[in-house]
C-alpha cells in the first residue's frame, strides 16, 4: 500500500533529491569542461522561464524538472579527453553516492529516509549512464560514447554520421539496381509489344496470335455494322 510516508518520500524525491542529483551529475560535465577550457559553458538548472542567471549558471522556474550542460568544442581534441568528458558525470555521481553510502554505514550520516533515497537515485543515474546504448532520439548514453571511443576509436557522433552515410549509399545503390531492373523490364515489354503489333502471316494470308484474332473480330463487327447501315440507308 502507498502510505503517508511514501507520499512524503515521493514529493521529497521529486522536489529536492532528483534536482540535487541531476545538478551533481551535470556538474561533472561542468568541472571537466572548465578543466579543458571549454568556451561558452553554461549549467542550466530546470525548465521553463528563466528565474535568474549568474556567470555560467542559469536557473529556471521549474528547477526540479530538468537540467543540462552546454559548452562549445573542447580545446584538447584527442580521445582521452573526450572520454573524460563522457565519464565525468558517472564519476561525479558515483563518487558522491559511494561517499554518502560509506558515511551512512559508519554512522557519520543518519540512516534516514532522505539519505537512503538520495543514495538510491545517485546509483540509479549511474546505472543508466553506463549502459552502452543509443537513446530513441539517436543520442548515445555516456557509456555508449565511451565504448565507441575505446572500441571504434572515434566519437559516437562521427560514428553515427558514417553509418548514416553508408545507409544512404546503400539506399542509393538499391535505388539504382531497381532502376536498372525497371529498364530491363521495360525493354522486355517493348519487345513483346513489338511481337504483338507486328504479327507474322501464314500461307493463307490470315493473321495469327491472340491480338490478331481480336483485330479480326473487330473487323467482322465493323463489316457487319456497315452492312446494317447500308440496309437502313438503302431501304
Amino acid at each position: 500500500m502507498f502510505s503517508l510516508i511514501d507520499w512524503f518520500r515521493l514529493f521529497m524525491a521529486a522536489l529536492f533529491i532528483l534536482p540535487i542529483v541531476t545538478i551533481i551529475r551535470e556538474s561533472g560535465y561542468y568541472l571537466v569542461a572548465t578543466l579543458l577550457r571549454g568556451e561558452n559553458k553554461k549549467l542550466i538548472v530546470g525548465s521553463g522561464p528563466i528565474l535568474f542567471t549568474i556567470p555560467t549558471v542559469e536557473v529556471r522556474r521549474y528547477f526540479f524538472m530538468y537540467s543540462w550542460m552546454e559548452y562549445d568544442e573542447l580545446k584538447p581534441k584527442n580521445r582521452f579527453w573526450h572520454g573524460l568528458i563522457y565519464a565525468a558525470p558517472i564519476m561525479m555521481t558515483g563518487g558522491i553516492a559511494f561517499t554518502a553510502n560509506s558515511l551512512v554505514l559508519n554512522g557519520v550520516l543518519a540512516d534516514n529516509i532522505f539519505w537512503t533515497t538520495f543514495i538510491f537515485y545517485c546509483f540509479y543515474y549511474v546505472l543508466f549512464d553506463v549502459i552502452p546504448v543509443y537513446l530513441p532520439d539517436g543520442q548515445p548514453t555516456n557509456g555508449r560514447a565511451i565504448f565507441d571511443l575505446i572500441w571504434h576509436g572515434e566519437r559516437s557522433d562521427f560514428k553515427r554520421q558514417k553509418e548514416n552515410n553508408h545507409k544512404n549509399q546503400d539506399n542509393q545503390r538499391s535505388y539504382t539496381e531497381a532502376q536498372e531492373e525497371t529498364m530491363q523490364n521495360r525493354d522486355q515489354d517493348d519487345e513483346e509489344r513489338g511481337d504483338h503489333t507486328k504479327p507474322s502471316s501464314d500461307s493463307s494470308g490470315e493473321n495469327t496470335g491472340a491480338n490478331t484474332e481480336s483485330q479480326k473480330k473487330t473487323k467482322e463487327n465493323r463489316d457487319r455494322d456497315e452492312a446494317e447501315r447500308d440496309d437502313h440507308t438503302n431501304p
